[in-house]
């Protein structure tokens, strides 16, 4: 029996509080019918659980870098980063993402992408182009693991019914088409990383 403790995942984080937003690179799938499915297979089967956040198709999403609150930066400067960003993307190859069956940290349930080598190589040349703009770039360089969530944690408890129904679950791996990188305004007022679109940058095709 696993002995792994689940955790509140929506603890407000430094900065945050209701109503504050966030600009932030995603990765986003909101045309991926097929990842879509296997989110609706994995939801199903967690649904009954107590403590768990699902996680809509319109709200999956893989993290890439914040920029920084939206009442602490000028418009005119993400623009910028947003017109670096398409120069440096345009040479950063469009890539497929294998997500296969999600594994459970202390506050979500969650693919691990694969491989991790091209999100790593588009977060990189998201980071040159903040740098392009700005003589620092926000958060480290160092410790990036392209997941995709499929659920949060809401409460503290024990993770052994996750992994029962997780197992439980007949499901073949998924492979979507990534070819852009999409800045966004975030916000997590409801249990939920919900976000407003702000500007979409192609990779290379």
């Amino acid at each position: 029996m696993s002995q792994q403790r689940m955790a509140d995942h929506w603890w407000w984080r430094p900065g945050w509080s209701v109503g504050r937003r966030f600009y932030t690179w995603h990765l986003t799938f909101q045309h991926a019918g097929d990842v879509h499915q296997l989110a609706e297979t994995y939801r199903r089967a967690l649904a009954g659980l107590p403590g768990l956040d699902l996680i809509p198709d319109r709200w999956l999403h893989l993290t890439m870098q914040g920029i920084g609150f939206t009442d602490e930066i000028p418009e005119d400067e993400v623009r910028a980063i947003v017109h670096a960003a398409r120069e440096r993307l345009a040479e950063v190859p469009a890539f497929d993402l294998t997500l296969d069956r999600p594994g459970i940290t202390s506050e979500a349930i969650r693919w691990e992408a694969q491989p991790q080598e091209p999100a790593a190589a588009v977060r990189a040349a998201i980071r040159r182009a903040i740098a392009d703009v700005w003589p620092t770039v926000p958060e480290p360089e160092d410790g990036f693991a392209a997941h995709v969530s499929i659920a949060y944690s809401n409460a503290e408890g024990p993770a052994q019914p996750i992994a029962d129904a997780l197992a439980r679950v007949e499901a073949a791996p998924v492979t979507t088409r990534v070819e852009t990188a999409e800045l966004i305004v975030l916000g997590r007022d409801n249990r939920m990383y919900e976000w407003e679109p702000f500007g979409s940058v192609s990779l290379k095709s």
